[in-house]
């Protein structure tokens, strides 16, 4: 007698998205575009794996230089106005930020980090972290024992569904016996790669505002947040792209609102943002990173779909956003965002 077919849940095509981006990553490390001891650790069987095309390393490349670049300015800014600063990742996988940031030299400025995801995928990072000496060596004995317990301070994995209401899933996984896990007087990061389009515009709306209601009352600490996604899927090649990914069972109900690049700061604005600002990777691509770096990495691969890569990314985006309360102080954030860095070589190099 055969056993019954297995059934999938409904959020199962969207946690593998989680495994595309460590395997991307992987490879990316792998080609030397990007530089993470880490990642390895967390992807079975590493050199097992097949290398990703040049397009999706290039990718992967930009999207991790300007979100580590954001992130390292929240943290030198915090340090240079003597203030230790909190790091929360919503929808974190199999991210290696915390491993880079703790062995690295803006370690001292970090004051709580706080990663958050599906159980499913918490519940494996911790299996690998437990079996990896490099990963577990920098958490610590004692912090590792409580990982099968509902979550640990400073560090991953609270496991939650980002969908729910934020005062049942956040309000009580960043509360604990000895007071709340994240102050509303220090510098607050949120991060989000690739996780408010897979939720409706309204949850994801709810989830921000969640935060600014943290912060606003009596808090002194500003409020920053980072947002990568995909967007300007009613074009061409977005309808494409949506297709493609609705053979996966993957749906992107929260990209619905995001048309072309000037309306990416408005998930900020509309919610009572101070500021907010978009860019599409290949705007970052072209201008926000070095001609150095660029001419390096030009020379990693034969790269002789320029046009392709130029529309693929164009069609994701990093969109950064700064709310500061009332009783704070915008003065030291004000230059906080990506800056211009110098044209792309010209396109006969990378060809």
């Amino acid at each position: 007698m055969f056993p019954p077919p297995q059934t999938q849940d409904a959020d199962s095509s969207v946690r593998l998205t989680d495994t595309d981006a460590a395997l991307a990553r992987l490879s990316a490390v792998q080609k030397q575009y990007l530089q993470d001891p880490y990642i390895k650790h967390l992807v079975p069987r590493p050199h097992l794996q097949p290398a990703r095309p040049p397009l999706i390393n290039i990718g992967t490349y930009v999207r991790a230089t300007a979100i580590d670049d954001l992130v390292f300015q929240w943290l030198r800014t915090s340090a240079t106005h003597g203030m230790r600063c909190q790091i929360v990742s919503l929808g974190s996988g199999s991210d290696t930020r915390f491993w880079r940031i703790a062995t690295g030299a803006h370690k001292d400025a970090l004051a709580a980090y706080v990663e958050l995801d599906f159980p499913e995928i918490t519940s494996k990072k911790a299996m690998a972290i437990r079996k990896s000496k490099d990963l577990s060596a920098v958490l610590g004995i004692l912090r590792i024992a409580r990982w099968h317990r509902a979550g640990i301070i400073h560090i991953p994995p609270f496991a939650g569904d980002l969908r729910l209401p934020p005062a049942d899933t956040l309000g009580k996984l960043l509360a604990s016996e000895d007071g709340a896990i994240l102050s509303p007087a220090l510098p607050t990061l949120l991060l989000f790669e690739c996780v408010l389009v897979y939720m409706l515009p309204a949850a994801s709306s709810a989830l921000l505002q969640w935060f600014i209601d943290y912060f606003s009352p009596s808090g002194s600490g500003v409020l920053g947040s980072i947002v990568y996604e995909m967007f300007r899927l009613q074009d061409s090649f977005g309808r494409v792209m949506v297709e493609n990914l609705k053979a996966r069972h993957v749906a992107l109900p929260g990209a619905a609102p995001y048309s072309d690049a000037a309306s990416l700061p408005g998930r900020f604005l509309n919610l009572g943002f101070t500021a907010a600002r978009a860019l599409t990777l290949k705007e970052i691509r072209k201008s926000y990173i070095s001609r150095a770096e660029l001419e390096r990495i030009s020379q990693l691969e034969l790269v002789d779909e320029i046009e392709e890569l130029d529309l693929v990314l164009e069609h994701y985006a990093i969109t950064w956003g700064l709310f500061v309360p009332p009783s704070a102080s915008a003065a030291p954030w004000g230059q906080w965002g990506l800056s211009v860095k110098g044209a792309a070589p010209a396109e006969d190099d990378e060809e």
